[in-house]
């Protein structure tokens, strides 16, 4: 499939990091997955162009083997919105990955979105996702207030946008500066994990309120946790 011109524009434009010419944000996770109890879990998207000018943008799943993507015109007060945008814009399923947002131009469009979960008729309340417009640049990063017992379970998610391997170093601490676990993780360019906190730190049971230090010395690299009520499938995005 040939790319639009659109589309050669800004990824030349990324590639070469000419701001100049386009601007990047980044959704840490988007998707479509059956998750526990059978619940679909979906991504809303919104963006809206708030700028006076045309703004040509491109969808990217760089987690995705293909690394999946579109590209559109927005226009002057423009908005679109992807109530499933894995499952339903992208075609795919079973699939997660980070969403990232270019834009021609020096400012982004607004981007917003959202997790949901639905289970036959039922539709769960929607969980924001904090979205990076500046990055997370920082070597040394905290995901507080976790927990995973009968009532509430946590996922972790760690992704790696750069052109290199990325070791991310985990520590699970119930009081500041002192660790219960250590694992170390390296992820490949372009790689995304999504997991139980459970399948990172395997002797510890259950707990409420925990804090995992997350260490990564690489660049474009994200980290984020979803604590999720078992009892609703109400959900929390936890960034960092």
């Amino acid at each position: 499939m040939m790319l639009p011109s659109i589309a050669f524009a800004l990824v030349a434009s990324a590639q070469t990091a000419d701001l100049a010419s386009s601007t990047r944000v980044v959704v840490p996770i988007v998707g479509s997955v059956t998750g526990v109890a059978d619940v679909q879990w979906r991504t809303m998207l919104e963006l809206y162009n708030d700028a006076p000018q045309p703004r040509d943008v491109l969808l990217t799943l760089p987690a995705t083997s293909d690394q999946n993507w579109m590209a559109f015109t927005l226009e002057p007060g423009e908005s679109k919105v992807f109530n499933d945008v894995v499952g339903e814009e992208f075609g795919l399923g079973q699939a997660l990955s980070p969403l990232m947002v270019q834009t021609s131009g020096r400012r982004s469009v607004r981007v917003r979105a959202s997790a949901y979960g639905v289970r036959g008729s039922e539709v769960f309340k929607p969980q924001p996702i904090t979205v990076e417009y500046g990055g997370q640049n920082m070597s040394q990063r905290y995901l507080r207030s976790l927990s995973f017992n009968d009532d509430f379970r946590t996922n972790i998610g760690l992704a790696n946008l750069g052109e290199t391997d990325a070791v991310f170093v985990l520590a699970l601490r119930h009081v500041e500066g002192r660790n219960l676990a250590v694992t170390r993780i390296t992820l490949a360019p372009n790689a995304l994990w999504h997991l139980p906190i459970q399948r990172l730190f395997p002797l510890i049971t259950a707990g409420n309120d925990f804090t995992i230090a997350v260490e990564c010395w690489a660049p474009n690299t994200y980290v984020y946790a979803s604590v999720i009520e078992n009892a609703t499938n109400s959900a929390v995005f936890v960034h960092p």
